[in-house]
């Protein structure tokens, strides 16, 4: 988050819900393999300084970042999906041969207009822990989704593949639950990146 407040980065900032979607694909013999592809977004918004105003109000005016009522200066959003591939013997039982995971992140992050030199060089200090406490919630995402990936190309074979494809899902569920859990300890521990510098005194 930012350090607006909340929702955005120094306002404060809760985390939006994060999505998952798990899609299971029939078929082929080959040997499970990982690769999680990442496809990772930036969004800026401006923030326009009007004379005589302070580098604090000018971002809490412009954010557009509010969660449960709060204003963040910086949001993260992550969302992983999942895909597996099986193969069912003759006997029946079934094990996963192939493992696609993709991560998509989005950055919320301001960008500073119209300020002096002096605001501009506070505003750049800021932007950089601000940024650095949002690659934190972007890494607890890769994470998210390098787990979910290896823990589906590990997956022992099943008695039968209704079976499997309840497991893994069930597996991938309780990694993505995990690590939505971490990140909200995140933002305790960081005090929504207070700690790291992400703030205007």
């Amino acid at each position: 988050m930012g350090r607006l407040t909340a929702g955005a980065l120094r306002a404060a900032r809760p985390r939006a819900p994060r999505r998952w979607a798990a899609a299971v694909l029939l078929c082929c013999t080959g040997a499970a393999h990982a690769a999680v592809e990442e496809d990772s977004t930036h969004r800026p918004y401006p923030v326009q300084v009007r004379p005589g105003e302070s580098l604090r109000a000018a971002l809490h005016a412009a954010t557009p970042i509010s969660v449960g009522g709060q204003r963040f200066h910086g949001y993260t959003r992550w969302d992983v999906r999942w895909s597996f591939r099986w193969w069912r013997e003759a006997s029946g039982r079934c094990a996963i041969t192939e493992v696609t995971t993709r991560l998509r992140t989005e950055v919320q992050l301001p960008e500073l207009r119209g300020a002096g030199a002096a605001q501009q060089a506070a505003f750049d200090r800021y932007l950089t822990a601000l940024s650095q406490h949002e690659q934190g919630h972007v890494q607890i995402g890769r994470d998210a989704a390098q787990a979910i990936d290896q823990a589906l190309r590990q997956m022992p074979a099943a008695p039968d593949c209704a079976t499997l494809e309840r497991d893994a899902n069930a597996v991938a569920q309780r990694l993505l639950r995990d690590h939505v859990e971490r990140e909200k300890q995140y933002d305790v521990r960081t005090r929504h990146g207070a700690s790291q510098g992400a703030r205007l005194d």
